[in-house]
This record gives structure tokens, sequence and C-alpha cells, in this order.
């Protein structure tokens, strides 16, 4: 028996074909915007899926509206569609925040990843770039900060002049043209970040 699972994020989709055994044997990378789209996702569910599939499809979910059009664009296959605050959480992980329904739904997936290790720190690079504390196997809270690539795209957006670039993740120096000086902007300035929120 195998399984499908997938992550519904801002900019990207991702489907995952696992293992009986959970390991991942396939993962399909899909534009968000457009992954319902003339029926996009429908047809490539029949042509990866077989009858050794579980009819069950669990998704982690930070866009209601588009996990909505997937649940009805799929309605007429075999699949039952699952986001994962449809599951009895509390079985599974214990969360000690103030409003468990606030909780995004990546977090909580990267939480149930790693409680087996106790306590850890948990960093996620997306369009927003999160960090999630696990106390004694607990979720605890965490830090969400803009992604990279989202402040980059909003500066460029925002400012007459400044150009959308192509991050550049090595930066020896300060800049010496426009390009550079915003490559070290954002490379030593998310390097500070990230350091900053692990040392508090």
């Amino acid at each position: 028996m195998k399984y499908l699972i997938g992550d519904i994020g801002n900019t990207s989709t991702k489907i995952c074909i696992l293992s009986r055994k959970f390991q991942i044997l396939s993962t399909y990378n899909f534009d968000t915007s457009k992954v319902c789209k003339n029926n996009h996702l429908k047809k490539f569910i029949r042509k990866k899926t077989n009858k050794n599939i579980n009819p069950v499809f669990l998704f982690s979910s930070v866009v209601p509206k588009v996990f909505m059009n997937i649940k009805k664009n799929l309605k007429s296959t075999k699949f039952k569609i699952l986001e994962i605050k449809n599951l009895k959480l509390n079985k599974i992980i214990k969360i000690k925040i103030k409003n468990k329904k606030n909780l995004g739904s990546d977090r909580i997936a990267n939480a149930i990843g790693a409680k087996k290790l106790k306590n850890c720190l948990i960093i996620d690079f997306g369009t927003a770039t999160t960090f999630d504390i696990i106390k004694n196997g607990i979720y605890e809270g965490g830090v969400i900060a803009p992604g990279v690539n989202l402040s980059i795209k909003n500066l460029s957006q925002a400012t007459a002049l400044l150009p959308l670039i192509n991050l550049k993740t090595y930066q020896k120096s300060y800049g010496k043209n426009t390009i550079e000086a915003l490559n070290a902007g954002f490379v030593w300035g998310y390097e500070g970040l990230i350091n900053n929120i692990i040392d508090k």
C-alpha cells in the first residue's frame, strides 16, 4: 500500500507518493496559483496512482482557498481529502500555545516530524521563514519572519530603481554596484536574522 500526501504553500504545492513504510518514493512540485486549473491535478493523480494507493489523501495547507479548490477538484475521484487539522492532533502531539486554531498546518507537520528529537529548533525556509520550538516532545511556539525571496520581491516592487535580483548565497565583501549591494544586504541580513533568532 502506498500513500499520497501534499503540502500547499503560498508559492508552491508539493505532492509526494510514500511507500508503505512512509519513505518518499517521488515528489512533484506545482505552482500553487495554477494547481487546480484545467483539471491539471486530477489528471496528474490519475496518471501517477494505481489501485495500490490508500484512498486517504492528506494535506498540510496554509492556503485554505486552494485546499478547498483541490477538495472540490478531486471530489469525483476515489480519494478522501483531509487537511492535517482534521486529525485528532492531541493524540499525535501536545501543542502548548494560546490559540491552536491559528497555528499553520505546515508548522504542525514540522513539529510532528521533529518531536521524536525531544528538544529542538525547527527552521523552515518558505514564503515566510519560521522557527518552531519543541521541548520535551511538546510544541511550545515559535517565530515567524518574512522569507528572503518575498523580501527581495517586495523591495523591488516598492522602489523605482532597485531591480529584482537572483540571490547568490556567497558574498565575500560589500557591494561595488547596486546588484552586489542588494545581494550583500540580503545574504548578510538574513544570516544575522537567523543567527539572532537562534541566539534568542
